[in-house]
């Protein structure tokens, strides 16, 4: 039997898999290493991050999300980004690294790879700064303003990712930003490469160049026209695309240059009065049309857990029946 890990490399080379990737199962998520992302921490609060931005977790929600309004915004003109905008510190104790590190040195890594996480993403540190709104309006009306705010973004992940990567020596990198509702792009291919190609192609170089072999993208969204894109800056495998993207049609003709984990919408199954039947129907239909190669059946949450209890833990089991119908 192949170690996790060899089974994923199996995966994504059109190698020979004995059994279908599980879920997350190949990445030791590095959850407890320093980084400024205080999200709210539970139904009914409210935290402010040292970026500035107040996410805010309403009572009868399943998650925290920053607050827009006239008081809170932090850029409320792009123009003047500069006065508001101030970059946290990269910079940790020895003590703040200890628990990372030795999370990192328990880890087998010839059976998983240690992972680093970083969030929010390049542009969705954009619209987390002003509003969705207001980011998207001011890459046609003010892109001078809108590239030197992504460079700034992009110098504070860079000199965080050394950091990082010194304390950690990462094998992998598990990377968020959403590109896209569940039906399309926020943007065009050549707005994509006017604003973000470039930025990413340094980002993933230089985690790259510092020897992480694997760079996973969460963006739970569509994003089917972007796939070229997502090669070129070096992503390896795509988590969280919406089954809206037809992943059958881009693993035929992308398969091998990039693989795709995803396939079971987590808005679908991932919900109040869930059932183990109907998870089975998702994680077999996604099974049986995606195949053995260039594919991980997982849920489209962009971490190791579900919004409703037993819901991932179910996935996970179901998808291992299907190994065994289907790996003989």
């Amino acid at each position: 039997m192949l170690t996790i890990r060899q089974n994923l490399k199996e995966t994504i080379t059109s190698g020979n898999p004995d059994r279908f990737v599980n879920q997350y199962e190949f990445m030791e998520l590095m959850m407890d290493a320093p980084m400024d992302l205080p999200l709210a921490p539970g139904p009914g609060t409210r935290v402010k991050n040292k970026w500035g931005i107040t996410f805010d977790w309403p009572a009868d929600q399943i998650g925290s999300f920053p607050m827009h309004d006239a008081e809170h915004k932090v850029v409320k003109d792009i123009r003047k980004w500069r006065d508001v905008v101030r970059a946290p510190s990269v910079f940790y104790t020895e003590e703040e690294w200890a628990p990372a590190i030795a999370h990192a040195n328990s880890v087998d890594r010839n059976e998983k790879y240690v992972t680093a996480v970083c969030a929010p993403g390049i542009f969705e540190m954009t619209h987390h700064l002003m509003g969705i709104d207001d980011a998207l309006a001011n890459l046609y009306e003010e892109p001078e303003f809108m590239h030197e705010l992504i460079d700034y973004v992009v110098e504070y992940e860079l000199a965080y990712a050394k950091e990082y990567i010194a304390h950690i020596h990462p094998d992998a990198l598990f990377h968020h930003d959403d590109w896209g509702s569940q039906t399309t792009t926020f943007f065009s291919v050549p707005m994509f490469d006017e604003f973000f190609l470039e930025p990413y192609k340094k980002v993933y170089g230089f985690w790259k160049a510092n020897g992480v072999e694997l760079i996973v993208h969460h963006g739970d969204s569509y994003a089917a026209t972007l796939v070229p894109r997502m090669i070129e800056i070096g992503i390896d495998i795509w988590q969280g695309g919406m089954s809206t993207n037809n992943f059958p049609e881009l693993i035929r003709k992308y398969g091998g240059k990039i693989s795709f984990m995803s396939g079971i919408d987590s808005n679908v199954v991932d919900r109040p009065g869930w059932t183990r039947e109907e998870i089975r129907y998702y994680v077999e239909k996604a099974c049986r049309e995606n195949g053995k190669h260039y594919f991980i059946p997982n849920l489209t949450q962009g971490l190791n857990f579900s919004s409703y209890p037993g819901v991932y833990e179910t996935v996970s089991e179901i998808i291992d029946e299907m190994s065994k119908l289907m790996f003989k």
